[in-house]
């Protein structure tokens, strides 16, 4: 896979914006570690062997596209983010898509969960963007033991199993959806545990899987120093295999797949 570029004044459109900073610093990061890039090719690869065919006129859509990872993974994949960068296509906030209803086939989105406040309005957008029968598959922190170790200790944001979620009280078209927010276990608890059972109200849920990826939590990621080189990449997908047979202690990704109800 050839080097991505990067921009070469390398100073984002909302420079001052934490969000901005972060995206083009993920980017160079993007460029400069082909571990980064195999390593989330596999991640991507998940994804994509479950989503369903886009109907002629539907798009696939990945919500929170930041640095760009997906372009070389998802074909096809419409790319957006909260501000313009080279490598997005439309600039979109996720709790007012600006889509048309039963247009997407699929929503796509890695490690965007957790960063939603109010995931109630985001799947209240989402149902009413997807077709009948789409689907919204998402990659996120999985909450194993491993998993908490290292995402609770090493990892910049938290873990969030104290937050309390709810709808937000006011309308979210115009909200500031770059305000940070992070809660790396919300895909674990609202998901997976179904601690509010009502919130996933019209969807049905297709698939739970947690993903084991001790290639992914040692290459550092994006922020992270590269704890191996690219050519073992092989022996860590043996042991990511070994590992596997016990994935509520050694999983790094919860991977989550909603299907809006109804037929396609």
């Amino acid at each position: 896979m050839s080097r991505p570029p990067v921009p070469a004044n390398g100073t984002p459109v909302d420079a001052a914006s934490r969000h901005g900073q972060t995206t083009y610093e993920h980017r160079r990061r993007w460029a400069d570690k082909p571990l980064l890039r195999a390593v989330y090719g596999e991640l991507y690869a998940h994804i994509r062997a479950r989503l369903v065919n886009r109907p002629p006129g539907a798009q696939d859509v990945e919500i929170g596209s930041g640095p760009g990872t997906s372009r070389d993974f998802l074909p096809g994949c419409v790319a957006t983010d909260l501000v313009a960068h080279p490598w997005i296509d439309r600039v979109e906030n996720a709790y007012a898509l600006t889509f048309p209803p039963a247009s997407v086939a699929n929503l796509v989105l890695l490690d965007v969960w957790h960063h939603l406040r109010y995931p109630a309005n985001f799947l209240a957008e989402a149902a009413r963007v997807l077709m009948p029968g789409g689907r919204m598959v998402l990659l996120e922190p999985a909450m194993s033991c491993v998993g908490r170790l290292v995402y609770g200790g090493l990892h910049r944001e938290p873990l969030g199993f104290d937050v309390a979620f709810a709808p937000a009280p006011v309308d979210l078209r115009e909200h500031d959806a770059t305000a940070y927010f992070a809660a790396q276990s919300s895909a674990h608890r609202l998901l997976w545990r179904c601690e509010l059972p009502a919130l996933l109200a019209g969807w049905r849920t297709v698939e739970v899987a947690w993903i084991t990826s001790f290639a992914y939590l040692a290459s550092g990621g994006f922020t992270r120093v590269q704890l191996y080189p690219l050519a073992a990449l092989p022996c860590l997908r043996a042991v990511d295999r070994f590992m596997g047979r016990w994935p509520r202690l050694a999983a790094a990704r919860l991977l989550v797949v909603l299907a809006k109800e109804g037929q396609a």
